[in-house]
């Protein structure tokens, strides 16, 4: 009689800093950007003092250069702050400025996107372009006597960039050659800035979490002239986008995290917006049982404070 031999599980050992580092790449983003303020010189600072009584080297002053309320310049400053925001939503923070880590597998479709972002912010700076002399006529007006023309480029194409490369943060495999003593040191500080990468990250999970159930158990509990407060969409559906960023980017680093976030996941699961407006009672129970959840992240965060939750008992059937 032939016995089957049964496959070994596999045991991992891997820690949360070594899987950030296998599965997870270095993403830089730069913007090249116009300054639209300038400090007022020596001597018109000294003017400026004079109404003051003032001595002008003690003064900070400076004048705006354009009108960034334009509608064409909030264009081009609107593009940069969705550039941002993609990247920050799609990676995880890193000891090192400039530098985030996404997964690998999204490398592509971060590369695409930025490359399109980068497409949107040229054209829009061409039609910032086409209004930039009626802007530098306005500032003319508003500045007066500290209106120069020499603050002012011919045009503004090239001026506005949005660049991203993909740095390595390992040490060089060369350096092994030429000086192992100095590669084991490069070594360990690469893991070491891994390990302080998984602490960042749970320090952004805790606190975005934490801000998301403070936000909704204000909007849940809080009253304005005696009635509930608006109530809006997003208080659920922000959570449940941040849910899914966990999902994706969690290096499974710290089992109470992971548990707060799973509880919270599980309260608000089928639960709709209107729902929440139309019963006081499902209200009043989504913001008990989110006490919990507020309470193990207050434990996590360092000198923060406490908030809690309301727990009066309401009735069920009334309209907010």
């Amino acid at each position: 009689m032939s016995t089957m031999t049964q496959p070994i599980p596999t045991v991992t050992t891997e820690s949360p800093a070594e899987r950030l580092r296998t599965t997870m790449a270095a993403a830089r983003v730069s913007f090249t950007w116009l300054g639209v303020r300038k400090s007022l010189s020596a001597i018109q600072k000294d003017q400026a003092a004079v109404p003051f009584g003032a001595e002008g080297k003690f003064l900070s002053a400076g004048k705006k250069l354009l009108d960034t309320a334009h509608p064409a310049f909030r264009a081009v400053t609107g593009i940069r702050s969705r550039a941002v925001t993609y990247w920050k939503e799609r990676s995880l923070p890193f000891p090192e400025p400039g530098i985030r880590l996404i997964r690998q597998d999204a490398v592509r479709e971060f590369d695409l996107q930025m490359g399109e972002f980068r497409r949107e912010l040229d054209t829009a700076v061409l039609e910032l372009d086409r209004h930039y002399e009626d802007l530098r006529l306005a500032a003319r007006v508003r500045l007066g006597e500290l209106f120069d023309p020499s603050d002012y480029p011919e045009t503004l194409v090239g001026l506005f960039g949005i660049e991203h490369d993909f740095p390595s943060v390992e040490p060089p495999p060369y350096l092994e050659q030429l000086s192992p003593d100095l590669y084991r040191q490069e070594c360990r500080r690469v893991t070491a800035r891994f390990d302080e990468a998984v602490r960042l990250a749970e320090q952004a999970f805790v606190e975005e979490l934490a801000r998301l159930v403070d936000h909704l158990a204000e909007r849940l509990t809080g009253q304005e002239d005696g009635r509930p407060k608006v109530f809006r969409d997003t208080a659920v559906t922000n959570l449940s986008e941040f849910f899914e960023r966990f999902r994706s980017l969690s290096v499974r680093s710290n089992d109470q995290l992971d548990e707060l976030v799973r509880t919270a996941q599980r309260i608000v699961r089928n639960v709709e917006p209107q729902d929440l407006r139309d019963s006081r009672w499902l209200r009043s129970d989504v913001a008990n049982r989110m006490a919990a959840v507020q309470a193990g992240l207050d434990q996590m965060m360092v000198d923060r404070p406490r908030r809690n939750i309301q727990r009066r008992a309401r009735t069920d059937g009334a309209t907010a």
